[in-house]
């Protein structure tokens, strides 16, 4: 391994064959972009590929409707419960080295998934996976950051990067569409082999080791531990709270158990040298204000989906492959707009492109709750696809953007971790409350309603919540956000980010 380059405590080395691949160092840039683009897809794309199959999986698998939701959730909370243990090993162990390990654990726990015959099997091949996506997701877009120097140019790839964050969500349903009808459920879990295996064998050619300084003090094993049990038990909480009941004792139990951790968790790292997250990185305005506005975004968009889902087939009789291309609009849209907001935000800074985006992703939630039992594509659903897929690519460049400005190569993968827990955790709360909220107003509606009906009262109640907390996250935004400057420059707000931003430059 020969050093290439060492900046901000960061040292990047590289195999003399993974540079000679992509000739020059601009080409190699975007051709290692190109390949984390890929995995990030993949790992995004899980969260709600599923979503297609959940009927054809209740039926095989032999189901129950309350325990269907697993099969999402069991990926969202070991997703969201290891990002930020997978972002800060990504610094002490090197990124290239979590980012490949991440993607075979990803590829082969989905070929396990495929082959469930139970569903237990199914739920517990889900959670490996997302603990594969928590390991490579946070490693991919720490090396997004430390070969792409900030300004312009990063803003750029960062752009790119939430246009797949965003479109993989989307573009999820369609996927899952074709392969369920044409294939079986298993293939949206078949899928992901050989992508997995490809994407990491190129890995090793193209992408440079790099790590931080940080390991030196060792690593923070209690503080890694408590932080992962206690975010896992306060999702599990809300979950089981849904079928338990809010003031059930093993309810209250799971969440004193997670009150627990996580004061536990803030007390080892303020006297931890080598802290999994250290608190000082709250101080910068733009990192804190893009992680509380992730975090109810992620709630909002994961509901959306699984409503839209869910209601195409049940109320509305489309098959899967039709769902999928119903749903085809957002993910178009959102790929295109991505492409023309990446130079607005260098241009105008990302708080005003942030709050554009929201406000636009609440009115096209308002505008999907309005969706009647006999919706017509054209009238009701293309015009609230649209606008959703325009205000998710806005929310999502700008606040991937937010989320590393002033952030040093040190310290990008647990900045990476931290935002893609905030979308993950905020997700699989949002998930819960929202199918609690749609689940109380269709059994309040059932009595002498048609069923179809009923689950579409459900479901506009779920997706008017969620238009609420995306409302909500807009006046936080306006409160907590500082937004990066015109320009791409770092807009410095508290006592020693100012050389935290020289540092990241």
């Amino acid at each position: 391994m020969k050093t290439i380059t060492e900046t901000s405590g960061a040292t990047v080395a590289a195999p003399a064959a993974g540079l000679a691949v992509v000739g020059s160092a601009g080409r190699r840039r975007w051709a290692v972009l190109a390949l984390l683009a890929v995995a990030q897809f993949a790992v995004v794309l899980d969260s709600s590929i599923m979503n297609i199959a959940l009927p054809s999986i209740g039926d095989e698998l032999r189901v129950s409707p309350e325990n269907l939701s697993w099969v999402i959730n069991a990926y969202v909370l070991a997703f969201g419960g290891f990002l930020l243990l997978g972002g800060r090993l990504a610094d002490l162990l090197g990124r290239r080295r979590m980012f490949v390990a991440g993607l075979v654990l990803f590829a082969a726990a989905s070929l396990v998934g495929g082959l469930a015959t139970a569903a237990w099997q199914l739920i517990a091949a889900r959670a490996v996976q997302g603990l594969g996506g928590a390991l490579l997701a946070p490693a991919a877009l720490s090396i997004l950051t430390t070969i792409f120097p900030a300004g312009a140019e990063r803003n750029k790839a960062l752009g790119v990067w939430g246009a797949v964050a965003g479109s993989g969500a989307a573009a999820g349903v369609l996927l899952g569409g074709v392969l369920t009808d044409g294939l079986g459920w298993e293939w949206v879990l078949f899928i992901n082999v050989p992508i997995g295996a490809a994407t990491a064998l190129l890995s090793l050619r193209l992408i440079p080791e790099s790590r931080g300084h940080a390991g030196r003090d060792g690593f923070d094993l209690a503080g890694a531990a408590t932080v992962t049990g206690g975010l896992t038990a306060a999702v599990y909480g809300i979950v089981e709270a849904e079928s338990a009941g809010w003031a059930a004792p093993t309810t209250l139990g799971v969440f004193a158990a997670a009150a627990v951790l996580l004061g536990a968790f803030v007390i080892i790292e303020r006297r931890a040298t080598s802290p999994v997250l250290p608190f000082a990185i709250f101080r910068l305005r733009t990192v804190l204000g893009a992680n509380v506005t992730m975090l109810f975004v992620g709630a909002a968009m994961f509901g959306l989906f699984y409503f839209l889902s869910l209601s195409m087939q049940q109320v509305l009789g489309y098959t899967p492959l039709q769902t999928g291309l119903a749903q085809l609009p957002v993910a178009g849209t959102l790929v295109v707009a991505a492409g023309l907001i990446s130079p607005l935000v260098t241009r105008i800074g990302s708080k005003p492109v942030t709050l554009a985006g929201l406000a636009a992703f609440a009115a096209g939630l308002v505008w999907f709750s309005r969706m009647p039992a006999d919706a017509g594509f054209v009238t009701d659903l293309l015009g609230p696809s649209l606008v959703v897929g325009v205000g998710l690519a806005a929310t999502f460049v700008a606040l991937t953007v937010s989320s590393v400005e002033g952030i040093t190569d040190a310290e990008s993968g647990l900045a990476s971790g931290l935002i893609n827990t905030t979308q993950q955790i905020g997700g699989a709360l949002g998930l819960a409350a929202l199918t609690a909220v749609a689940a109380g107003r269709t059994d309040s509606s059932l009595n002498g309603a048609v069923p179809a009906i009923a689950l579409n009262e459900g479901f506009q109640a779920g997706l008017l919540v969620a238009a609420g907390i995306v409302a909500a996250a807009v006046a936080l935004t306006a409160i907590v956000s500082r937004g990066s400057r015109p320009g791409g420059q770092f807009a410095a707000t508290t006592p020693g980010s100012e050389s935290r931003a020289q540092a990241a430059a």
